[in-house]
């Protein structure tokens, strides 16, 4: 038998949605009304998204 192959990881990049400034943590990103603290929103072109709950806002021009 032939061995698998193991394809490449990416690795977590929730820490770059945090800042540390003198001993106090302060989310960078929109986080979620509906699911609370720690559920970022994702920004696209048009609107912000939330892939937990569905929850979407339109942005205006």
């Amino acid at each position: 038998m032939t061995k698998k192959k193991v394809k490449p990881h990416k690795p977590s990049e929730r820490w770059k949605k945090y800042k540390v400034s003198a001993g106090k943590i302060t989310e960078r990103g929109k986080s979620c009304p509906k699911c609370g603290a720690g559920i970022f929103l994702a920004i696209h072109k048009d609107r912000v998204y939330c892939g937990k709950c569905g929850y979407m806002e339109k942005s205006s021009k």
